[in-house]
């Protein structure tokens, strides 16, 4: 006993100092030299992972005294949220600060564009564009209509209360950008209400951009020597020879990415409660409760960090509450196909996002309803051969089966029907060693009969 709990001590220290070990690999990071250019990449939608990443990287740089940040970025946009974290991070940095868009052929849509004109410094590869800064409508993914229903022509930007107050603030916001940088501030608010975008040439003639560079090695020597202006204060950038450091997104980039996939966020959450479920189902199994808990609480934090549609995220716990309800309580399938309408919709609208990479897909909502139809299917069946099965536990099911008597005395006959002893009543003259057969369940006693076994032996 003493052995094995010196065993049992000695295999958690090594599990806790390997643990420890991992976790300070993880963090250890290659020392990087004073003064080094740091490069962050946004390569994709701009979500929560992408902020954390970019800020986090500026406060490395910030420590490491870094003389450059330049943020690469292609880019179709992103969230609001996230891309305004960015930008405070930008304007609250006392290192200097460029843009780029690049490689040649990408793009600094929307969230993007923002991104550039709150830059220090806003610099774009040839063959590149930005613009088309309009925040898209907040709701749920439009759905084709009928034939012959089509509208003839969009509707203007800011057709409802609504828009114009997103559009205006929107506006309102780039405008202030433009006139911190001093960049053209009429095509700024024209890119939001117009959606107009720009081919790097244009924003560099329309004074949008400061500069074009046709690669990273380009464009740090084109702001060797410039001279920009930080909080008041003028600071002259002394580039040449400076070591770049490029800063990768770590495993904590990749794992936010990851938790904030939309899709996956569905997926934990119905592994979630099928692991509930199971687990009241089989009390002690353990192991589905605590995969399920685990996958709820790791889909709860990644819906805290997406815009979450709240009317999509009831109806999406109404579908899930209406399919746990058939698998707890069957109604043959009246609340479960419910319940897979309501998740459906609910999908749906789960977040109030236009870009794809925030949306729910349609192969992934499918494959989670047919999983959940298919639940509910074998739920079904198999209560319907529950109900059409014969009783096989109660007082019911002695009825009919034979017992021997044990003692017929004092008006007291007492008989055993399998491994039970029961008092009985009976019409007929019943003997010790006869065999009866139960009619009827009275209370505390059995009515029974004389066997016709007896009776043909007697005679």
């Amino acid at each position: 006993m003493v052995t094995r709990l010196v065993a049992s001590r000695y295999c958690v220290r090594t599990v806790f100092f390997l643990l420890l070990a991992f976790s300070h690999s993880l963090n250890a990071a290659p020392a990087v030299t004073p003064g080094s250019i740091w490069v962050v990449e946004i390569n994709g939608a701009i979500g929560p992972a992408t902020s954390d990443y970019v800020l986090r990287t500026f406060d490395e740089a910030r420590q490491s005294a870094a003389s450059l940040i330049i943020i690469t970025m292609n880019t179709p946009g992103g969230l609001d949220t996230s891309m305004r974290d960015i930008i405070e991070g930008i304007l609250d940095s006392n290192i200097p600060v460029a843009s780029y868009v690049s490689p040649k052929g990408a793009r600094a849509a929307s969230a993007g564009t923002y991104i550039s004109y709150a830059s220090h410094i806003a610099a774009m590869a040839p063959a590149t564009n930005l613009g088309a800064a309009t925040p898209v409508q907040i709701g749920t993914p439009s759905l084709p209509k009928p034939p012959g229903q089509e509208t003839a022509e969009k509707p203007e930007p800011g057709a409802t209360a609504m828009e114009k107050k997103i559009i205006n603030d929107a506006s309102a916001y780039i405008r202030g950008l433009a006139e911190l940088r001093e960049r053209n501030v009429e095509w700024a608010e024209e890119a939001v209400r117009e959606a107009s975008s720009l081919s790097a040439s244009e924003a560099l003639e329309l004074n949008v951009i400061d500069l074009i560079a046709d690669d990273l090695d380009h464009l740090i020597e084109l702001l060797d020597g410039k001279t920009i202006t930080i909080d008041g204060n003028e600071l002259t950038m002394a580039l040449a020879g400076k070591e770049v450091h490029k800063k990768a997104p770590d495993w904590r980039t990749e794992l936010l990415i990851v938790l904030t996939n939309p899709n996956l966020v569905l997926v934990l959450g119905m592994i979630g409660i099928y692991g509930i479920i199971l687990e009241f189902y089989n009390p002690g199994a353990t192991v589905p409760g605590v995969v399920g808990v685990i996958c709820l609480v790791l889909a709860g934090y990644s819906l805290q960090l997406l815009p979450v549609n709240y009317a999509g995220l009831a109806l999406l716990l109404l579908g899930i509450i209406l399919m746990a309800a058939e698998a707890m309580v069957p109604s043959f399938g009246i609340m479960g196909i419910g319940g897979i309408v309501a998740f459906s919709i609910g999908g749906l609208m789960l977040f109030d996002s236009e870009l794809e990479a925030f949306q729910v897909g349609l192969p992934t909502l499918g494959a989670t309803a047919i999983v959940s139809a298919l639940f509910i299917f074998a739920t079904v069946n198999i209560a319907l051969k529950m109900r059409n099965r014969a009783v096989t536990t109660g007082l019911d099911t002695i009825v009919g089966q034979t017992g021997q008597v044990l003692t017929n005395q004092d008006s007291k006959t007492q008989i055993r029907v399998g491994a039970e002893i029961w008092t009985v009543q009976s019409d007929d003259d019943l003997k010790q060693g006869d065999t009866v057969t139960v009619v009827a369940v009275d209370g505390l006693e059995l009515q029974v009969s004389k066997s016709s076994q007896n009776q043909a032996t007697t005679g």
